[in-house]
């Protein structure tokens, strides 16, 4: 399916592996001209070799108002803006300190809020223009072991909907993806960490995980960063210009409700 994307400009924020990256390389394929961000300047080059097509990798840090700053001053405008960066941990809720609360907030909800705030008013003058936030299942079903999480992703949906009200009548759409438990470097280390028996193989330690863990997924496996992808490509494209305010599941059916 030919998504109408060529030609269009896209930034991807915590884009160097994971999801970001998958997004990344998704929309470089449908045509798109991407600027990548990361913290390392070896896995930025690395990501944008991999990716290929017209990409521009940027080294910042928007969970840095400076970070930030040095983004918007490399590319002050941009038709899609995919804010991916995130963080996560597992940590037992007494032992989540003052700083966790602030830093895990930081990342994950302040960086997407202070670029939507530089892009989306001038998606607003062209009438056309995505904004997409990659929250989580986590949001509408807050994890018992990383509470601080949850919370953050439940931000940035009341976010990504309080901002798409202001586009009543426009081209410019906001929505917020919800990826389940996806395959990443760091997944691997948080499975291990949350399971019974962490010294399983990997396979084993999966399986227990969705079993005592996640027992509501109805795929009971980790979701692909590229099934993410395909996700967030067709909304950021013309194709989805009547989703607009939503926030659209890519979590293997953790959420039982059928809203």
């Amino acid at each position: 399916m030919d998504l109408n994307l060529n030609g269009k400009t896209a930034i991807v924020t915590g884009s160097t592996a994971g999801i970001g990256l998958a997004i990344a390389k998704r929309l470089s394929a449908e045509g798109v001209a991407v600027t990548i961000t990361g913290r390392n300047s070896a896995k930025i080059e690395a990501a944008a070799s991999e990716i290929g097509g017209s990409v521009n990798p940027v080294l910042a840090d928007p969970a840095t108002a400076e970070g930030a700053a040095v983004l918007i001053a490399a590319v002050p405008d941009t038709d899609i803006l995919v804010n991916n960066l995130g963080i996560y941990e597992a940590k037992d809720f007494a032992d989540i300190q003052d700083e966790d609360w602030h830093h895990i907030f930081e990342v994950n909800v302040v960086s997407g809020a202070r670029l939507a705030r530089h892009y989306f008013p001038r998606m607003l003058q062209k009438d056309w223009g995505r904004v997409l936030f990659i929250a989580s299942e986590s949001g509408l079903l807050p994890p018992a072991e990383m509470i601080h999480y949850g919370m953050t992703k439940s931000a940035q949906l009341s976010i990504s909907r309080g901002l798409a009200e202001h586009t009543r009548g426009t081209g410019v759409t906001v929505n917020s993806v919800l990826p389940g438990p996806t395959r990443s470097e760091g997944i691997v280390d948080f499975i291990r960490s949350v399971v019974e028996h962490k010294d399983a193989p990997e396979a084993e330690r999966e399986v227990e995980f969705f079993t005592k863990l996640r027992p509501l997924s109805l795929i009971q496996r980790l979701i692909e960063a590229d099934e993410v992808g395909a996700m967030v490509a067709y909304l950021a494209s013309p194709l989805a210009a009547a989703t607009n305010g939503a926030a659209l599941r890519v979590e293997g059916g953790i959420i039982p409700t059928i809203a």
